[in-house]
């Protein structure tokens, strides 16, 4: 017999396809060159960049890992908001228009660009450094992004985990395949609305259905007493310092995350800039607080106390925004929300693929093997390269699931999205604030922190008497940290040329 249910959720997840094909499709049309298909031109709007940039940075661990976060974890979950807010604002706010102003000057349509231009560098050094970098992280960032597609077909749909994952895969690519960067954008403003209005709506929708009893706190507070404990749930006062910091540390990534600020090189003029900013505050903050709220709720509603709630809730509570849609809203609603989870999913997915595809075909194959191609010649070379990268991330994402089945999605994530920007973020940041930063120092800095990524997430969290709380402050703000401060020391020790410095210079002042 033919699940009813099932057959309504594949019609709609079917309209949300087709929706993505028609975006790709009229984007496809806009592609006229490398500038199109990487940064759109340099001419899309502030509603289109805001979305897309929230969209985007935000992946599956919004939807799937920190609802469960906050389920597991209850109120001290929120200071993964507070982190991000913080991370959002001052990205828009101090360091958009100057990174807008001068990759516009330098004529830069990617990082390593921005990055070569800056330097004022003869050598192809950096920009094969930071090529590679991007390219390893990038790669497993989008394995993370498909292993949380299985997820998702398999805990709401009842998919498939391989399955899933694969239809997830495909029609990314797809998509994306056809209008590049132009039809990344317009998919993530269209997939960014449903994840708002899906993600703000559904607590209210949760709280007046449920039976509100003594009321959150008391109802947590019968649970487990520590859910409560905004400060963190141990009682080992430095577990919880770690722990917080873990959390809100993870905004670190919005202060200069490529797959972020190629977005800033995209829009229009810096004027948009200011506009875009309170979207981009004010979608941070409701989503994320949503989320979690969506996972409190749900350890009331599903949990009692003496429970172990990954038993109910799944691993790391993985299950919980499935149980809450299937227990709360109507079947078609439910539907909607498997499209939005694959939204969440897919706008990351798509930006990461591009960014990555623009590192080989730009800044390897035309920049340093073929300088005298043009750049309308390099579509179908970019084409490849992204299907090549996409493949090779599947492959890893299904080595995962079978490697680990009881991974931390959360934290899978997490790891991809640090590496990322640990990596790039300390860089961005000294190019943008320190007239004293060399192409030498930032070449330390990213050596340094993706090592120490490395270091921190398999050596430290091993360590038997201190792993415990560098498994709780995680990797992204030690490693920012050994970064900045090694790309400083080797700055002093080889300082920049005056040429590049006076260039910089010419540029802020003009």
């Amino acid at each position: 017999m033919i699940d009813q249910n099932l057959v309504i959720k594949l019609a709609v997840l079917a309209v949300y396809v087709g929706i993505l094909f028609l975006i790709g499709l009229l984007a496809s049309s806009k592609i006229k060159g490398m500038s199109d298909y990487y940064v759109g031109g340099k001419k899309m709007g502030f509603w289109a960049v805001a979305f897309s940039a929230r969209a985007t940075g935000e992946s599956g661990w919004l939807l799937i890992g920190l609802t469960g976060m906050g389920a597991i974890a209850g109120y001290s979950a929120y200071w993964v908001v507070i982190g991000e807010l913080l991370g959002v604002f001052i990205s828009w706010q101090f360091m958009a228009k100057l990174f807008k102003k001068r990759s516009d000057a330098f004529g830069a349509i990617t990082i390593p660009d921005y990055l070569q231009s800056h330097f004022k560098t003869s050598t192809h050094t950096l920009r094969i450094i930071a090529s590679f970098l991007l390219v390893v992280f990038i790669v497993i960032y989008v394995a993370s992004q498909i292993d949380v597609t299985g997820v998702a077909f398999e805990s709401m749909l009842g998919i498939n985990y391989k399955l899933g994952a694969l239809i997830g895969f495909f029609i990314v690519l797809a998509y994306i395949f056809l209008g590049g960067f132009v039809a990344a954008v317009w998919s993530d403003f269209f997939q960014g609305l449903l994840m708002f209005f899906g993600l703000v709506l559904l607590p209210i929708v949760v709280w007046f259905s449920m039976d509100h009893g003594a009321g959150i706190s008391a109802e947590l507070n019968a649970i487990d007493p520590t859910l409560t404990n905004i400060m963190g749930r141990s009682s080992d006062g430095w577990m919880n310092l770690f722990t917080i910091l873990g959390f809100s540390m993870i905004g670190l990534g919005f202060l200069g995350s490529p797959q972020v600020y190629v977005r800033f090189m995209s829009i229009k003029d810096k004027k948009e800039i200011d506009k875009g900013k309170w979207i981009a505050c004010i979608f941070t903050l409701l989503t994320d607080a949503a989320a979690v709220t969506i996972g409190i709720l749900a350890r009331i509603y599903f949990t009692s106390e003496g429970q172990d709630p990954e038993v109910v809730l799944g691993n790391n509570g993985e299950g919980v925004l499935g149980m809450i849609t299937e227990s709360f809203l109507p079947t078609i609603l439910a539907a909607i929300f498997v499209a939005i989870v694959l939204s969440a999913i897919m706008s990351t997915i798509d930006s990461l693929l591009i960014l990555a595809s623009s590192a080989i075909t730009r800044d390897f194959y035309q920049k340093i093997f073929r300088p005298d191609i043009k750049n309308e010649n390099l579509t179908k070379f970019s084409r490849r390269s992204t299907v090549i990268i996409a493949f090779s991330a599947l492959i890893i994402a299904l080595i995962m699931n079978y490697v680990s089945p009881d991974r931390q999605i959360f934290w899978v994530i997490i790891f991809g999205w640090s590496g990322i920007a640990a990596t790039f973020c300390p860089v961005i940041i000294l190019t943008l604030f320190w007239k004293g930063y060399s192409e030498k120092g930032a070449i330390a800095s990213m050596a340094s922190g993706f090592i120490a990524v490395m270091l921190f997430n398999f050596i430290f969290k091993e360590m038997e008497t201190i792993g415990a709380y560098f498994v709780a402050l995680d990797v992204l703000f030690p490693a920012f940290l050994v970064s900045i401060i090694v790309g400083f020391v080797v700055s002093k020790l080889y300082p920049p040329s005056k040429e590049a410095q006076n260039m910089i210079e010419r540029i802020d002042n003009g």
